[in-house]
């Protein structure tokens, strides 16, 4: 899997995945993420607010060097959120 690659164990992945299943959860990071634009998830500084922010909402605590698996990962993907395929990509991905 993709995300392996830069270092983000499984059951990290798994445990949040589990919490987005939590409705009032996935709200949450739904409101987060409404008006992000493919430059925001390419500015780095914007890509770690928005992780910071989603780890306080799911009550994660990760690590500096998780945060920057998690930075490189993003911006590696070059995620256009109004890209359907892209989004099909990344689902795919995380099922």
């Amino acid at each position: 899997m993709g995300y392996q690659q830069y270092g983000i164990s499984p059951q990290l992945v798994e445990r949040i995945k589990l919490k987005m299943k939590n409705p009032a959860v996935k709200e949450r990071i739904k409101k987060l993420i409404d008006g992000v634009t493919k430059s925001d998830l390419q500015d780095k500084a914007k890509v770690r607010r928005l992780i910071k922010s989603s780890a306080v909402i799911m009550n994660e605590h990760f690590t500096p060097a998780q945060e920057e698996q998690f930075v490189a990962f993003v911006i590696a993907q070059k995620i256009d959120p109004n890209n359907t395929f892209h989004l099909i990509k990344l689902w795919g991905m995380f099922r």
